[in-house]
């Protein structure tokens, strides 16, 4: 079968036989919640077979409101999850994927596909990253069995932590079926900051801010478009009076560093991430040491680069870059700014490119533990079945045919 063929099973035990069919078979596939981002990163091969879609598998299983998790089958959208837990004044802390429009709810992908990727923003400053939300996880092995790992508790330590390895696995070991989370409170009192001044300024307010007792939710790095740097941050608690101090203390230490700032709204307990209607022609993940992030904005790599887009978690090192105007940047410009990456102690993946033709920049590159990771896909996948052409840390040939969507 095409890889262009989507297949929803309705139930696990549907989606067990499934796989299970496609195992005795030999047939590949590649395993998705609901599809919105299968054309980031590395090309999928052209024999990567149907795409098996979690998107019927979406119901709540279990809200345990007074212990703070929720168990959730992994096709669940991340919107009606956040919608379902806000009716208890509860959330999930972790910040919309990049490309979500709040518009269109159902554009944030479901909470699987987000696990899946392993990706996180400016929330982790706080609250750390999606597999540290994790506490128990249900997956679909490439024979259709089923297995567990983790639990319903948030102190559990039993057996080897499957919940980490699978987070950033891209669907290259096994099928995500369910996941239990940790919860927060949504706490009501919010503020929020803008900062702006020269580079070196803004680095010593957040190197100052990051090493303090402050304990932002957030605070993100951010390059826009033929403009200057600047800081965004966010802080809560539980009175508005706790707020107004951290928002008047932090003035201050701006105002002693020569960094401007200005306060802002904060309406929902998730900032909003970068909502575009299309694709650009260029998306990058990028995650370095945080005090590396000045070196990198300031290098000829990346100021030769006109009509980008920043916004990384500036306590982690770790966001987005994408271009938003303008001819797409020539593929050996953004060679160079990986080179930069690599070279300041980071890297770089390259999750959307133009046209993706051979001889196109690999998504990512070899890792120094290729071997090792390679050993991993073949204890889970033996017969290399799910998501051919598409394993992180082992660079994709450069010649396999793009497709997904």
């Amino acid at each position: 079968m095409s890889s262009t063929a989507v297949l929803a099973p309705n139930s696990v035990e549907e989606l067990g036989q499934l796989i299970a069919d496609l195992h005795a078979d030999g047939k590949p596939c590649v395993p998705a919640g609901m599809g919105s981002r299968l054309h980031w990163g590395p090309p999928l091969a052209a024999d990567s077979g149907p795409v098996v879609s979690m998107r019927h598998l979406s119901r709540i299983e279990d809200h345990a409101v007074d212990d703070l998790t929720i168990t959730v089958d992994a096709g669940m959208p991340l919107a009606d999850l956040q919608t379902a837990l806000a009716e208890h004044q509860q959330w999930l802390p972790l910040n919309w994927p990049w490309g979500s429009n709040l518009a269109s709810p159902q554009s944030a992908g479901s909470i699987g596909g987000l696990v899946a990727r392993g990706l996180s923003g400016g929330l982790r400053q706080r609250h750390l990253g999606v597999r540290d939300q994790i506490i128990g996880i249900r997956l679909m092995r490439s024979d259709g069995v089923s297995a567990r790992a983790g639990g319903r508790v948030v102190k559990n330590v039993a057996g080897y932590d499957l919940m980490r390895l699978l987070c950033g696995s891209w669907g290259s070991l096994a099928l995500i079926t369910g996941l239990t989370l940790r919860v927060q409170p949504i706490r009501e009192p919010r503020g929020q900051l803008v900062l702006e001044g020269a580079l070196n300024q803004l680095e010593a307010f957040r190197a100052e801010v990051v090493g303090s007792s402050f304990t932002p939710e957030w605070i993100d790095w951010e390059l826009r478009p033929d403009q200057g740097p600047r800081i965004l941050m966010g802080v809560a608690s539980i009175s508005d009076g706790a707020v107004v101090d951290q928002l008047n203390r932090l003035e201050t230490l701006a105002a002693e560093q020569g960094v401007s700032s200005e306060r802002m709204p904060w309406e929902s307990p998730i900032p909003e991430g970068s909502a575009t209607s299309e694709d650009p022609p260029w998306l990058l993940r990028l995650c370095l040491p945080p005090a590396e992030l000045q070196h990198l904005f300031s290098s000829r790599e990346c100021t030769g680069l006109s009509g980008w887009h920043w916004r990384l978690a500036a306590g982690a090192g770790s966001g987005e870059a994408w271009q938003v105007s303008g001819s797409p940047t020539p593929e050996y410009r953004v060679e160079a700014l990986r080179r930069r990456v690599i070279a300041l102690g980071g890297q770089l993946s390259v999750l959307i490119q133009p046209g993706a033709q051979p001889g196109a920049l690999p998504a990512w590159l070899d890792a120094p533990s290729r071997p090792l990771i390679e050993a991993v896909k073949h204890q889970f996948d033996p017969k290399q079945q799910l998501c051919r052409g598409r394993l992180p840390g082992v660079a994709a040939p450069l010649n396999s045919a793009h497709s997904g969507n």
